[in-house]
């Protein structure tokens, strides 16, 4: 009864709870729609077989092509509704839980490459960061305005790509076909140098409909959580914590813009006057991201541990923070969601079908 009932009111909620990715940041610069192709509608794809799984339905070309490095921080931005930035708002709302990933592809011209048609690697993903409570990545998305950073892979060739930003909201995913995936995709170039080829996969063809992480309750305690997909390109892929994650925003909301530029800043890559950028201490390893707000809520931390080193899940670094950067073996100083902690990383796993 409790199922029907929660399933019930998901479906209420769907509609309220569509969204689309919209803007682009490129080391905490603002692109805002410059180089986006943005969907006509924010309602999702649910069939795991049509072509619009690549760059969404009916997604509109733009004649934009955003500058872009390996190494580069890339923050994509969500809303639910066109032009809206609001902070007030869910990025995606209605119970629409569930990972996201983000994909690259390359291609010979931006404009014009057919995202179906495209070899796509995985680059980033975050799927169920805590299992005490369950808390998903959307819902992290919806702490931080929609903002969700990622760096892009050293090493791989110059070129046009397309980036693809993805969202699977798993609220009705019980039966096959109720999953729904929001996507949209931009439009960069790669300078260096690079010379990697990295493995890909096709949109359609990377997802089956009954994968563990798209038919899948939900409503149930889950420990573990297998994301779509691949396994990201260069980058650990954290495990699941066994504590409460830290719901405030790492996101400057603050300083979050409310107007959408259409036209790329004659700089890209240069810090924005609206939006900070800040490096890392030198503990960890050095990227531009968006300054974030200062926070008390962190990942608990263990008193047995020998002085000068961070138990797991402990702060080891950040914006303002003074105390130990060290962990205690086997574990590392890791970038989480802009928030810095002592993890330790998988190197592989397991996708299932």
């Amino acid at each position: 009864m409790l199922f029907s009932l929660a399933v019930a009111s998901a479906l209420i909620a769907s509609v309220a709870g569509h969204a689309t990715f919209q803007e682009l940041w490129i080391n905490g610069v603002d692109q805002g729609s410059a180089c986006v192709r943005l969907p006509v509608s924010n309602s999702p794809v649910t069939s795991v077989t049509t072509d619009d799984l690549a760059c969404n339905a009916n997604a509109t070309p733009s004649s934009g092509v955003c500058p872009i490095n390996p190494g580069d921080q890339l923050t994509v931005e969500m809303h639910q509704q066109p032009g809206d930035r609001s902070c007030a708002n869910d990025a995606i709302g209605g119970d629409h839980y569930g990972p996201i990933n983000i994909y690259m592809a390359k291609v010979s011209d931006a404009t014009t490459a057919v995202g179906s048609s495209a070899a796509w690697f995985k680059v980033s993903e975050m799927g169920m960061p805590s299992n005490n409570p369950d808390y998903w990545a959307t819902e992290v998305l919806n702490n931080n305005c929609g903002h969700f950073t990622f760096t892009v892979p050293t090493g791989i060739a110059p070129g046009n790509y397309l980036v693809r930003a993805e969202v699977i909201a798993l609220h009705v995913a019980s039966s096959v076909g109720g999953a729904q995936f929001y996507m949209s995709c931009y439009q960069v170039n790669v300078g260096g140098s690079g010379t990697s080829s990295p493995p890909t996969v096709s949109f359609p063809g990377a997802y089956s409909a009954t994968d563990p992480g798209i038919l899948i309750n939900i409503y149930e305690p889950l420990s573990t959580y297998a994301i779509p997909g691949p396994a990201p390109f260069g980058a650990a892929i954290p495990a699941i914590a066994n504590v409460p994650y830290p719901t405030t925003a790492t996101w400057n909301t603050a300083l979050q813009p409310s107007t959408v530029p259409t036209v790329m800043p004659s700089q890209s890559g240069k810090p924005a006057t609206s939006n900070p950028v800040t490096s890392a201490p030198a503990t960890v390893k050095t990227t531009a991201v968006p300054t974030p707000v200062s926070s008390s809520a962190v990942l608990p931390t263990s008193s047995s541990v020998a002085a000068g080193t961070v138990a797991e899940y402990g702060q080891c670094g950040g914006i303002g923070f003074t105390g130990a950067t060290a962990c205690v073996a086997p574990f590392t100083c890791t970038v989480l969601n802009g928030m810095y902690f002592s993890l330790l990383f998988r190197t592989s796993k397991n996708y299932g079908n």
